[in-house]
């Protein structure tokens, strides 16, 4: 059976992923697939830029509006619903496009992701302990001796990872990059029956940045405080993981008096650049992912379509 090909747009947020998508779904017969961690929670639609729903009556989209905002999502989760998103859009012999921000989501879907064997509270106390006694890159130190790849990929002041890397050798007696390796793959084999085009799409900085400052008026604008007033008023508490993200957290220590207006405006249009930032850096780590800015509509179509003839 040939493998299912998947289209794959990312990018950091406010780049213009979701009109491209539009046309590219449209243009290639395709039904669009949620990548965003954001995008996934009913109720929150100012603050994380979903499609219209216009935009949405015109190509179906998946994973969008899909949990509560007091739900616990992950990314095994994705993997496993974006999976069955996947066969279904195939079933009916359309394209699926996978469209975000979310490189984990990504990641874990096309790469696998690594399940935390169960680590003992006494051996996290031990590893807490040798944390504070000897110092971040002593750690370090004792990780090359065990694990040198995961040593070698985890800078030596990173100490939550170092802590984690030491805690699954001392639990399982098998180094983190053992366990990483052997899960990735058995997602291969599983995952063999997909064959996916990644294309990234990227402004100048400056560009990306006034779109971000523009975005975030026309989010206050279109009313994100009084959808965040509506969630708390729905009972939803501002401590749930999705009332932390960039906007809600931010209108929520305006409404609790914690930061004036131009506080919260201020470190919202700061906080999602600095967002914009980590998530370009992100993707720029994979050499799979070909380049093109949002307004090369013509050149992406047809980068797609001499893919959509030549793989297999």
């Amino acid at each position: 059976m040939q493998p299912i090909k998947l289209i794959i747009i990312i990018g950091p947020t406010a780049v213009g992923k979701t009109a491209l998508s539009l046309a590219l779904a449209e243009h290639f017969s395709g039904e669009i697939i949620n990548m965003d961690s954001m995008q996934i929670y009913r109720y929150m639609d100012i603050g994380t830029a979903k499609p219209t729903l216009d935009e949405r009556k015109k190509i179906s989209h998946h994973l969008l509006d899909y949990v509560e905002p007091d739900e616990s999502y992950n990314v095994s989760r994705f993997v496993r619903d974006a999976g069955r998103a996947i066969a279904d859009i195939k079933s009916r012999n359309k394209i699926p496009l996978l469209i975000g921000g979310t490189g984990l989501y990504l990641q874990g879907l096309l790469e696998g992701i690594f399940p935390m064997p169960p680590v003992a509270g006494d051996i996290k106390q031990q590893v807490k302990n040798d944390l504070k006694k000897k110092g971040c890159r002593k750690l370090h130190a004792e990780l090359e001796l065990v694990d040198p790849l995961s040593a070698g990929r985890i800078h030596p002041n990173d100490s939550q990872r170092i802590c984690r890397a030491l805690e699954i050798y001392q639990a399982t007696a098998i180094p983190w990059s053992t366990h990483l390796h052997c899960q990735q793959e058995e997602l291969k084999q599983k995952n063999s029956n997909f064959t996916a085009l990644k294309i990234g799409l990227n402004r100048e900085r400056e560009i990306l940045y006034q779109r971000i400052n523009e975005r975030t008026g026309l989010m206050l604008a279109e009313g994100l405080l009084e959808e965040v007033k509506k969630l708390l008023t729905m009972g939803y508490s501002p401590e749930l993981n999705a009332m932390r993200a960039i906007g809600y957290r931010h209108m929520v220590k305006y409404i609790q008096g914690e930061w004036s207006w131009e506080k919260a405006v201020e470190l919202l249009a700061r906080d999602t650049r600095r967002y914009a930032k980590r998530q370009y850096t992100w993707f720029r780590r994979d050499q799979d992912i070909t380049w093109f800015g949002p307004e090369d509509e013509d050149a992406i179509r047809n980068f797609i379509n001499r893919w959509l003839v030549s793989a297999p």
